[in-house]
């Protein structure tokens, strides 16, 4: 780090809290901000005397931010762009009459004025029950487990919320060896009822605190990572959630083919 590092801004993409504290523990201090292109770019950041894992911090001096009714975070202030180039009616999407720039990402403030972003507004699920699901924290909970690799949850429109999941192959064949379960394949890894049974107790401990509308009441495991090349993923990794769904339409129907 060269010696002279006093700490790094962590931007782009979400944090995780474990991330943060381990940096944090080895004495880096790495202080989470939040802001768009159209607001030049920064909205809030962590102060570096008073940072909150978990958080971008509080708007910075000048800039409003205020939670509309649906959950999406607005924001005010002379960071906020005049408007896209020759294009009105895109600028007049994003821009009320008052001059809120509406970002697009669903948050909550705390009470003591953190901003805490929960996901992408086009992202939400609206269950059949009308209950409002933010996949990514979910996807996000059930990637700290060390037996999945890459998780989509499904709910949108759906009674109940389902998962595909990518197994970490590596930590699955560990357990393989150390229960003695036998396979020639990782397909026949996948079809082991004892595999099965330990990613349903894996998700059973770590969805304990979600609501019970957000929590998987069906997975099925997929036998091959999403992938760049498959059209599955971003440049920058991240799932195309549209893509995956298209994808796996017939897998995702069966695991709510017959529920009540």
């Amino acid at each position: 780090m060269g010696g002279r590092i006093k700490f790094f801004v962590s931007g782009g993409a979400a944090l995780g809290r474990e991330f943060g504290e381990f940096f944090e523990a080895v004495g880096i201090n790495v202080i989470e901000g939040y802001g768009l292109t159209e607001t030049s770019p920064v909205i809030s950041a962590n102060p570096l005397e008073d940072y909150r894992f978990g958080s971008v911090g509080k708007p910075i001096p000048g800039v409003d931010v205020r939670i509309a009714e649906d959950g999406e975070i607005l924001t005010h202030g002379p960071c906020v762009m005049m408007g896209y180039w020759n294009n009105k009616e895109a600028t007049h999407e994003v821009i009320d009459a008052g001059g809120w720039l509406h970002t697009g990402d669903v948050g909550m403030l705390d009470t003591d004025g953190y901003l805490h972003i929960t996901d992408r507004k086009k992202h939400l699920f609206v269950s059949t029950g009308g209950k409002k699901i933010a996949p990514a924290p979910i996807e996000n909970l059930f990637l700290t487990s060390k037996y999945i690799e890459q998780f989509v949850l499904v709910g949108d429109r759906r009674r109940y919320c389902s998962a595909l999941i990518v197994p970490d192959f590596d930590a699955l064949q560990e357990y393989a060896g150390t229960r003695g379960i036998r396979y020639t394949s990782n397909d026949e890894l996948l079809n082991s009822p004892e595999i099965s049974q330990l990613i349903n107790d894996d998700i059973d401990a770590l969805q304990k605190d979600l609501a019970n509308f957000e929590r998987v009441r069906r997975f099925t495991l997929l036998k091959r990572p999403f992938s760049i090349e498959e059209g599955e993923l971003t440049p920058s990794l991240k799932v195309r959630r549209k893509v995956v769904e298209e994808k796996y339409a017939d897998v995702i129907e069966g695991m709510y083919e017959g529920a009540n």
